[in-house]
């Protein structure tokens, strides 16, 4: 239709006459043509939805199942300090080092930081207490260019902020009265570029703009030891305009997990273990919640229906060092009875082993028999599962107890909440089982615990009710008639909350009375997701600003983009798949009793959900990840063919090596526990301490041999010490493409999407 009409134009111009008729367009093909361009749209765009959100659900599914995975070691660690102490005599040092670290006598000194002194070669940003506006303006200038604020500095800011956070309230009270608006900010998580971009598009902060950051300042960026002192530094230079709330990753134990710990000792070689016992302080002090004209409520994660604010705000917060860490309650408190080891023994018939006989027969144990306490047998642990929280009707929280290996069968083992027992007995992890006891009226500090891991944990939910948030380990999921009761009952009329990233930087829920806002983009991949903040003025209507730090986003397109970050979800999730291979090959094999190599569709789907217990789209993603057989079905093994180990260690027994390649993380953080100087080198005998406390985790007897091997292995310059980090390399999962030919790898990649 164009093309007629311009060859008429043409002739018209030339002058020239033509018998030959000008085509018109048929109104009837233009709306047909219209109609399936239309169409055609609307499908690719659903097409590219359906992948935006599966890749989202990937990414947040694995990123929970290492919330679960911390929360259970650090549990474990809790039981081994509990439990170990009093029934052996002396306590395993190495843990209570991390969960009761003892004060170091230097740092008790007020001007201690006065004794470190700055060098005249030192040439990043120098600070004068009280702070001014100078000072933050050469710190703001000194982390843009990279550099790093001297230890001596580092630990007054933090003296200082101590001080200042004592004085505190556990929640702060803010009015609108005296500010045009007030700014509320989410997750940051060491995203420095997100903090400045902040402060360049609102503001810095000041008397007229105010700022409430709601928590989880460090973990997982780079830069969290730059966001968190400017944070600090502010906050001294405008106390009654800059606040600060307590995120779940204000936590030393997280921190150990997620970066931050790692990021300090490589910043502060030389004072990092004094800057990190100060920061443990600084975080357990930082108040837990903020109300705004006594109408909005913020914190970090939620509520549950237990959450009494006048109950928060008497308790002594700084006493919860860690929310992963249970108040200390002796065996004896417990009083693990006869009638509830009974109650243990009935539902234990098939999944878990009974201890009753150690409760009784603990004090006619010989020294050896003590010494095989921590030693678990392959029959034991092979029987055993683990329960994903504890829960009782006195509090909807819940902390995963310590992990033992899931069963081979894809025969699902039900956890703790949903058993009909769950009301009337409290499962204690006890070695390798659990004991089942009465539950008992929480003292004071047990309940001040569980207020705070409702506060921080928590999350929102569309169903009815609240129960215990079994997909992260922690906290609860509370509904909207739990948001409702709390307003009701505090007379507010909103509840601003954090703890979940989401792809605009804020979402609505439970009728608008709960707003999530997090403001680290790009959290998951480049161009994963925006940041956003709120803004509220005197008429309490939030207000959403949206923003995304990138370098080349802006350049892609949005298909680009979501391919972009498709592709990184699926290799995290294949990662995940070779790291459970054994398991895995296990269920599919009793379906394939015939050895051929395929199991239907559905048989894949099932023993991919109970082994791995990711709530994903599997038949999604099925394309994705693996093949089909001529007749439909799918050939299993093709899930691993394109992953396998970083080093070939032909020394190392397939089984350990999984293991390795699946609890790398674990093993790294039990090893910065043993390695006290930080110097990332562990002796033979030091290994072979990390390998006992990490047995004794996960529930399987490893031989001393196989220890000794797996060492001779790693120890490549033959000096009699391992380099961690090597190790930790050594037992990295990677694509086989990505270490052979990038090019061919890219080039593959980019047909795939054509």
């Amino acid at each position: 239709m164009g093309c007629g009409t311009s060859v008429a134009t043409e002739t018209q111009g030339k002058g020239v006459e033509t018998d030959e008729p000008v085509k018109t367009s048929n109104p009837a093909l233009t709306m047909k043509a219209a109609v399936l361009i239309q169409r055609w749209y609307r499908r690719y765009m659903a097409r590219l939805e359906m992948r935006r959100r599966y890749t989202w659900n990937i990414f947040q599914s694995i990123e929970y199942a290492g919330e679960q995975d911390q929360l259970q070691l650090s549990s474990f660690f809790s039981f081994m300090l509990d439990n170990f102490t009093q029934l052996n005599g002396n306590g395993p040092d190495l843990i209570s080092q991390l969960l009761d670290p003892v004060v170091d006598p230097w740092l008790d000194r007020e001007t201690c930081y006065n004794l470190i002194s700055v060098p005249e070669t030192y040439n990043g940003p120098r600070l004068s207490f009280p702070l001014s506006v100078s000072d933050t303006n050469t710190l703001l200038n000194a982390f843009k260019e990279e550099q790093t604020l001297h230890a001596r500095y580092v630990l007054q800011l933090l003296y200082e902020t101590k001080k200042l956070l004592k004085q505190m309230p556990n929640i702060i009270h803010l009015s609108t009265s005296y500010t045009k608006e007030i700014t509320i900010c989410g997750d940051l998580h060491g995203r420095l570029d997100d903090l400045l971009l902040i402060f360049y598009k609102n503001g810095l902060p000041s008397a007229e703009t105010p700022y409430v950051f709601n928590g989880d300042f460090v973990d997982r960026g780079k830069k969290s030891v730059e966001v968190v002192i400017l944070l600090f530094a502010y906050l001294l230079l405008y106390p009654d305009y800059m606040h600060l709330n307590r995120g779940n990753h204000e936590d030393h134990i997280m921190n150990l997990r997620y970066g931050f710990t790692k990021e300090v000792m490589l910043k502060y070689k030389t004072h990092g273990r004094e800057i990190l016992q100060l920061f443990q302080d600084v975080f357990s002090l930082l108040p837990i919640a903020t109300v705004i004209d006594g109408k909005i409520l913020i914190v970090h994660g939620g509520i549950s229906n237990q959450t009494d604010l006048e109950f928060l705000s008497s308790i002594e917060r700084q006493k919860v060092k860690s929310a992963l860490r249970f108040p200390r309650r002796s065996l004896e408190q417990l009083d693990i009875s006869h009638s509830s080891r009974q109650v243990k023994r009935m539902r234990s018939t098939d999944c878990c082993l009974s201890s009753s006989s150690r409760s009784h027969s603990r004090n006619r144990r010989t020294p050896n028999q003590r010494k095989r306490r921590c030693r678990l047998s392959r029959e034991d642990s092979a029987t055993s599962i683990s329960s994903s929280s504890s829960s009782s009707s006195s509090s909807s929280s819940s902390l995963c107890s310590p992990r033992t290996p899931s069963s081979l069968s894809p025969r699902p083992c039900p956890s703790s909440p949903s058993m009909p027992y769950a009301i009337s007995v409290l499962q204690v992890p006890f070695l390798d089982s659990l004991s089942s006891i009465p539950p008992p009226s929480p003292p004071q500090h047990e309940r001040e615990w569980k207020q705070v891991v409702d506060i921080l944990w928590s999350d929102p939910k569309t169903q009815e009710g609240c129960s215990p948030n079994t997909f992260r380990g922690g906290g609860c999921y509370f509904g909207p008639d739990v948001t409702q009761k709390l307003l009701l009952q505090h007379g507010l009329q909103l509840l601003i909350r954090s703890h979940e990233c989401k792809q605009e930087g804020y979402d609505l829920c439970h009728e608008g009375k709960v707003i999530t806002i997090f403001s680290a983009s790009n959290y998951y991949e480049e161009g994963s997701n925006r940041g956003a903040y709120i803004k509220l003025g005197r008429e309490l209507v939030p207000r959403f600003y949206q923003y995304q730090v990138s370098r080349t986003t802006r350049k892609l397109t949005l298909t680009q983009r979501v391919r972009a970050a498709e592709g990184s979800a699926l290799r995290a999730l294949k990662e995940k798949l070779f790291t459970h291979r054994s398991e895995l090959m296990a269920g599919f094999q009793q379906y394939d009793q015939n050895n051929t190599g395929c199991v239907s569709v559905s048989e894949w789907t099932l023993v991919l959900e109970t082994v791995l217990r990711l709530d994903l789209p599997w038949r999604t993603l099925r394309p994705h990840l693996t093949r089909l057989a001529p007749d439909g079905s799918v050939e299993y093994q093709s899930c691993f063919e394109d992953m396998g180990p970083e080093i070939s260690l032909p020394q190392v027994t397939p089984n350990l090596a999984e293991t390795l390649f699946r609890y790398r993380t674990d093993i790294e953080i039990i090893f910065n526990i043993i390695d006290k100087d930080h110097s990332g080198l562990i002796s033979i005998e030091e290994f072979r301490q990390t390998w006992r406390l990490f047995s004794a985790h996960l529930g399987v007897d490893i031989d001393d041999r196989a220890i000794d091997d797996l060492a001779r292995s790693i120890d490549f310059n033959k000096d009699g010490s391992i380099d961690f980090t090597e190790f930790l390399e050594a037992f990295r999962v990677v694509h086989k493409l990505d270490s052979k030919d990038p090019q061919l790898n890219g080039k593959m990649h980019k047909e795939k999407y054509l």
